[in-house]
């Protein structure tokens, strides 16, 4: 069926600053873009690219430098010109990883080999968040809307303050999480009375609505239900919202995907897989009852699935899935319509990244277009067999195995065929990564270029390299200088 349009309310875009911070000149340029696109927020989560200061100062970021106190204000000033909502994501409970890392707050982890779970016994942990709200809070003039994350809180209730807390009758899991929540929304309140106060809902899915009613919580907070899965179960997220709903959290709140959510290390994306999430939420939407106020959605946009996990696709060539998804909300479906919209604003044919083709001179480019393009140029070398499967081909099994490596006995004339072969396909891999790398810096930090190309390009050429050395090596024993 075809839905109506994505009700009255927010379309945040999730901005995910712990990977692959965009250098601002491009950050103030994507801010423009998602506005244009038909954004009207952002939902910020800075982890260590914040400019903390005072005991929180080592969470800054040290592969690259945090943004600036006068960028993030600036960075605000272009939303709220374009009429766009700021609302900043702090992590208070789960993903925690970003903190708990370092180690002057190890004792603070509540299991030792989980650096994501806070131990919400400790009063120097919710010392810490409140004091790392404090500074984001006052760093965002105006603020009416905080997300303070409490998702995904693994291992909570496994730690030796957590069991021996749960040793007393009537104390679960459940209770332990939203006491901590109830404890940290109700200081925030005490803080900013009127502040509006967003959690992820995982942690509650499997609650009854009596133990939310009973919790504290309602009234305090508004969950934000999360599905990225293109497939995911409108029935079921319609009967969590309900859930919630009867439970007394009337102000509720969607979460969708456009990239970030595929696979952990996912380079290009699939623009059909996120238009299949987001036509899902349109029939959730339709299908909830009139009481409930769906606030909003926000389009989570993942750089990286944790703190300490890779990198997932970069923005530049997720920019026509963001376009199509949200242009899919505003008119129900991708309609001709929104196809055209989409394509006007990028000066793409396509809304696939894979099919958008090189740029006509004097085309629209969006911003990062020709690094989307040479990201997708490269993918596919990496990807074409040849080259992925270099070490399978029969030279290489044939005439080349680990056996004749370690006895350095080979027929050179072969060999040096192989040899040919393989240099060819690394100066051809050299050359676009090059291309690749120099694009990047101008949109990224170094460290991210770094990174990004030891992740998806360094797997595929070490084999190569590894064969033309060990050649280089078996011909000299073999062929006279």
């Amino acid at each position: 069926m075809d839905c109506p349009p994505w009700p009255k309310g927010k379309k945040l875009v999730h901005l995910d600053l712990k990977g692959a911070p965009p250098r601002v000149e491009y950050l103030y340029k994507l801010i423009e873009l998602f506005s244009q696109l038909g954004a009207n927020g952002l939902l910020v989560e800075y982890e260590d690219m914040f400019p903390y200061e005072g005991e929180l100062k080592l969470l800054q970021a040290t592969t690259q430098p945090a943004y600036s106190r006068e960028e993030i204000l600036t960075m605000q000033e272009v939303a709220r010109s374009k009429g766009m909502e700021v609302i900043p994501l702090v992590q208070s409970f789960g993903h925690m990883e970003f903190m708990l890392k370092h180690r002057p707050m190890w004792h603070l982890r509540e299991l030792a080999q989980c650096v994501g779970t806070l131990n919400p016994h400790k009063e120097e942990s919710v010392k810490l968040v409140m004091e790392m709200l404090r500074q984001v809070v006052e760093l965002h003039p105006g603020l009416n809307t905080l997300h303070i994350g409490a998702d995904e809180v693994y291992t909570l209730g496994q730690g030796e303050d957590s069991k021996l807390w749960l040793a007393s009758p009537g104390h679960t899991v459940e209770g332990l999480f939203l006491s901590h929540v109830t404890k940290m929304a109700k200081a925030i309140k005490e803080m900013w009375p009127h502040m509006t106060i967003i959690i992820w809902d995982d942690m509650m899915r499997e609650m009854n609505q009596d133990t939310l009613k009973a919790s504290g919580l309602v009234g305090l907070v508004e969950p934000m239900l999360w599905d990225y899965k293109p497939n995911m179960d409108v029935d079921k997220a319609v009967s969590l919202l309900e859930k919630y709903y009867c439970a007394g959290m009337v102000d509720l709140w969607a979460a969708s995907s456009f990239k970030g959510s595929t696979s952990v290390y996912t380079s290009i994306p699939s623009t059909q897989r996120h238009l299949e999430n987001h036509l899902r939420w349109l029939k959730v939407a339709a299908s909830i009852s009139a009481g409930i106020n769906l606030k909003g959605i926000a389009i989570t946009g993942w750089q990286r699935y944790d703190h300490l996990s890779v990198l997932c696709e970069l923005m530049p060539v997720a920019l026509p899935s963001l376009a199509a998804c949200l242009q899919t909300l505003i008119h129900g479906q991708l309609s001709a319509e929104a196809q055209s919209k989409v394509a006007e604003r990028l000066g793409v044919t396509s809304v696939e990244v894979e099919e958008i083709g090189s740029a006509a001179d004097g085309a629209l480019l969006f911003p990062g277009r020709k690094l989307a393009e040479l990201m997708v140029e490269l993918k596919a070398l990496l990807n074409s067999e040849d080259i992925r499967f270099f070490e399978n081909n029969m030279l290489v099994r044939g005439w080349f195995s680990p056996y004749h490596r370690q006895r350095k006995m080979v027929t050179p004339l072969i060999t040096l065929q192989i040899h040919t072969q393989a240099s060819m396909y690394l100066a051809m891999l050299q050359q676009k990564v090059e291309e690749v790398r120099g694009e990047m810096v101008h949109l990224y930090p170094d460290s991210t270029a770094e990174e990004w190309i030891q992740e998806h390009v360094s797997p595929v050429v070490a084999p190569l390299q590894r064969i033309t050395d060990g050649i280089a090596a078996c011909v000299k024993e073999m062929v006279p200088e």
